[in-house]
């Protein structure tokens, strides 16, 4: 049995091949680059050697590209027993800032290729799988200036809510963890620097956030909100008045802008 990782050569995807690795698991990893899977391959054979590590090469946006995936896991007979969804685009800008490229390919990876991996791979599922999927606490409201991302990522949280009890009864457990930051790059190191006081407390390591996740998911638990702060944020956003919510969103945030492809 695997664990299935896409967007596994970003930062949060190879903490989570490495932590998933120190616990003995069989992985199966994905991400858009060939030659960068087979480095990451490299490095957790040489460091984890009492495991198998395939790899196979996915580009999210394409619906022929993730055909031919699933097409390859059946054929060689792998079986999952954990689904670990981190692979997203991370955009965040004013909608009319947008090209209309951009739109369509932020929806596609975070919403469209998330959803029907999920479907592929849980068609080869171990009886007792685990599915956890990366949102994020910009999902939590509606996000004036993060429009299109905080809908993909508000859209994650409620398709595996639903998920984690339809599949319930069939021995999956489905848990969606709401990080804030992170700085896994300098680039978003910075990032975390310019928002301050809010920003440092929001953020956490991503060895924090994959430990508290795993164990979420363990325990089947709905949604893993990781940090106390973020934990006060989230009951914060969800009983406050939306208006006000929204406006010390909007200006907080409208001279931010954010293109990672």
């Amino acid at each position: 049995m695997y664990t299935f990782i896409s967007g596994a050569t970003g930062g949060l995807g190879k903490t989570y091949a490495f932590i998933c690795g120190e616990k003995g698991y069989d992985l199966f990893l994905t991400a858009r680059s060939a030659e960068r899977l087979a480095a990451l391959k490299k490095q957790l054979s040489e460091k984890f050697t009492g495991i198998k590590i395939e790899y196979f090469p996915c580009e999210l946006t394409s619906d022929e590209s993730r055909k031919t995936l699933i097409s390859h896991i059946e054929e060689q007979g792998f079986k999952f027993d954990r689904i670990i969804n981190v692979a997203g685009a991370d955009i965040q800008k004013a909608f009319m800032d947008y090209t209309p490229e951009k739109a369509v390919f932020q929806i596609r990876v975070n919403c469209e290729a998330t959803l029907l991996l999920t479907l592929g791979l849980l068609k080869n599922r171990a009886e007792k799988t685990e599915v956890l999927t990366v949102g994020s606490m910009s999902g939590v409201s509606p996000m004036p200036y993060f429009a299109i991302y905080s809908a993909s990522k508000a859209f994650l949280q409620s398709f595996f809510t639903s998920l984690h009890y339809e599949l319930k009864k069939d021995g999956v457990k489905v848990t969606t963890v709401l990080p804030g930051g992170m700085p896994t790059r300098p680039d978003l190191v910075e990032e975390i620097k310019k928002q301050g006081l809010g920003g440092k407390l929001s953020s956490k390591p991503p060895e924090f956030v994959v430990k508290k996740s795993l164990k979420a998911v363990k325990k089947n638990k709905i949604i893993c909100v990781p940090g106390a702060f973020n934990k006060f944020l989230y009951f914060v956003m969800k009983i406050a008045p939306k208006r006000i919510v929204l406006r010390f969103i909007a200006r907080r945030w409208k001279h931010y802008s954010k293109d990672a492809f």
